[in-house]
């Protein structure tokens, strides 16, 4: 039963890229969980405490350890509920581990003993003046707040994301940072910079993709933040589909399966598609297929 963790500070398209991995997947097949469920204190209770909840003290990080190690032995958990849009705890439910497990949120990768728990592990980081405006939006549009709530609760909360959410990149497999083109005018046509970390074998793409970085889709050897050298595949925001094809289609005969790529890879809001999106979550996709 594989398990993939998608770890990520709050508005870095965690859910975005959990939903088109469970859509291709099929519903059926997926247990997606977040850790977010796991926060000690409702919304109000936040108000008088000195930390928010990208602090450890303000989740039982304890019990998703524990439910972690239950899942990966096959054994349901009885999972507590925090309600994004009400700020409240809701009724916990009785989870059975599927085929494959997707956990996401702000702490799956915070100890060793969780980490341990997963097959493939990601963390995403896109750049942190975009991912306020992200949040800013989401908030705002979606959960009732006002811009100067979200401004403020931003603030509080990021010297808590320094200390325990942004160190948690160091143990992923693989980092994909969405951000927008550079230069460009239109600031919705998101790039994919996806680093392929060897914690994990990775499909072999050297055969279509190049190191030109004036490519619309290339590979090459970087430097990571800690100076170790690891592949980076680059995907365009206004990546052709016919390129971003021939490279699905690369990685997807890695497996062998008798069976198209799924076409709900790339999903966006508006029925649109992302071709940098499709890429990152297909990469998810052969290493959950590949370990089952």
């Amino acid at each position: 039963m594989p398990m993939l963790a998608i770890a990520g500070d709050s508005a870095t398209g965690k859910t975005t890229l959990s939903h088109g991995l469970a859509k291709a997947l099929g519903p059926e097949k997926i247990t997606w969980m977040c850790t977010d469920d796991y926060h000690k204190y409702d919304r109000q209770e936040r108000k008088d405490l000195p930390f928010t909840p990208l602090h450890p003290d303000c989740n039982y990080l304890e019990i998703m350890e524990q439910h972690l190690q239950l899942l990966t032995l096959g054994q349901p958990i009885l999972k507590p509920i925090y309600n994004h849009d009400t700020g409240t705890l809701d009724r916990p439910v009785l989870v059975h581990p599927a085929q494959y497990v997707i956990v996401d949120g702000l702490f799956p990768l915070w100890s060793k003993l969780s980490r341990a728990c997963f097959d493939v592990t990601v963390f995403l980081d896109p750049p942190e003046h975009i991912r306020r405006q992200w949040k800013v939006y989401r908030d705002v549009t979606k959960r009732g707040y006002t811009e100067e709530q979200v401004l403020r609760d931003l603030d509080k909360r990021e010297p808590e994301s320094e200390a325990y959410i942004r160190p948690q990149r160091k143990h992923a497999d693989i980092v994909i940072r969405f951000a927008p083109v550079e230069g460009a005018a239109d600031s919705k046509a998101l790039s994919a910079t996806i680093l392929l970390r060897p914690t994990i074998p990775h499909p072999d793409l050297s055969d279509v993709l190049s190191n030109d970085s004036k490519g619309a889709l290339h590979m090459k050897l970087i430097r990571d933040d800690d100076g170790k050298p690891v592949d980076a595949i680059h995907v365009h925001g206004h990546a052709n589909r016919e390129a971003s094809r021939e490279v699905e289609e690369a990685i997807w005969s890695k497996l062998g399966i008798d069976a198209p790529v799924p076409d709900c890879l790339g999903e966006i809001e508006g029925g649109k598609r992302s071709e940098p999106l499709a890429i990152a979550q297909l990469i998810l996709l052969y290493h959950l297929l590949l370990v089952s």
